[in-house]
């Protein structure tokens, strides 16, 4: 497929999706609302986006106001729906709650609508990390030429509905992802950053190519069997806990944006779920259940937080 090819199937799948987001906050505005809880996170200043996060302050909203921020937050899709001073590059989160109330021809046109929604969010980031034959550094150039200042992660995240939960509680996740990797995936992309023939600040290109050099050298003096991880931290997330009393099971979700909760309407009666609260997150305070010791590993290259169970010298 030719670059121009790709272009209009991106822009015509995100128009798409624009008019999937609309239709869909157009239907939502329209059930019967039972309950809607939203908790606003502080917003991340630029130039602050690697800043810890040891405490999170909350800011609770519930009702009507609650449900117009939510239905907003679903179409916020662009640069210029945050304020000037606020980063582009963080990821903007509501996390939160809205019930309601539908019949079953209410339900059925939702969760069409839902998976229409995800199915073109889904596309779209087909088309820009594996279509588009880009590395990660390139895509972001890629889309802001042709879809300026849109926020890819806002744009990617699907939306998620919860068919008559008991209960929907909420709290915050502190994760690492761990992914195991051979000696020749990280040469090859090693490689591929020294192909690129970029500087990367503090260095000069030829800093960089020396530096990258250094890794490559590092990675092959290491024996054969050498056990390679990648561990990187990922910032405290909110998620939410759905209890299912029928099947007495609890199911766990990431809380990036608020949960569409459809409870049956069976005549006057509707059962509502119970909604907790997100509390503030405070770090010092966390409670880690008790781990069996890992293996003890030993950091390699400290900026793709790769891992080794061989001793470094």
């Amino acid at each position: 497929m030719s670059n121009y090819d790709l272009i209009g199937r991106m822009n015509e799948c995100f128009h798409e999706l624009e008019l999937a987001l609309d239709d869909l906050t157009h239907l939502l505005g329209k059930l019967s609302l039972q309950d809607a809880r939203v908790f606003v996170l502080p917003e991340i200043e630029k130039g602050k986006e690697n800043d810890p996060a040891d405490q999170i302050a909350v800011t609770p909203l519930m009702g009507d106001e609650a449900h117009q921020r939510a239905l907003q937050h679903f179409r916020r899709l662009f640069i210029h729906d945050n304020a000037e001073n606020i980063s582009s590059k963080a990821a903007v989160r509501l996390p939160g709650v809205l019930c309601y109330a539908v019949t079953p021809d209410e339900q059925q046109a939702v969760q069409l609508l839902i998976e229409e929604v995800n199915k073109l969010k889904a596309e779209l980031e087909h088309i820009v990390t594996v279509e588009s034959g880009l590395e990660r550094e390139q895509r972001f150039d890629f889309v802001h030429t042709h879809l300026r200042g849109l926020i890819t992660l806002n744009a990617y995240r699907t939306v998620t509905y919860l068919l008559e939960p008991g209960s929907v509680r909420f709290g915050w996740a502190n994760k690492h992802i761990i992914k195991n990797v051979t000696r020749e995936e990280i040469v090859e992309q090693l490689n591929r950053s020294l192909k690129a023939g970029r500087a990367v600040a503090p260095y000069t290109r030829e800093q960089w190519a020396e530096h990258v050099t250094r890794e490559i050298n590092d990675v092959m003096r290491l024996p054969e069997n050498a056990a390679l991880k990648i561990r990187r931290p990922v910032k405290v997330q909110p998620i939410a806990r759905a209890w299912y009393p029928a099947q007495q099971k609890q199911v766990q979700h990431p809380c990036p944006m608020p949960l569409i909760v459809l409870c049956g309407r069976v005549g006057s009666h509707v059962k509502a779920p119970k909604l907790g609260a997100l509390p503030d997150y405070d770090a010092a305070n966390i409670k880690h259940k008790y781990r069996p010791a890992a293996q003890p590993l030993h950091l390699l290259i400290p900026r793709l937080h790769l891992y080794t169970d061989h001793l470094v010298n």
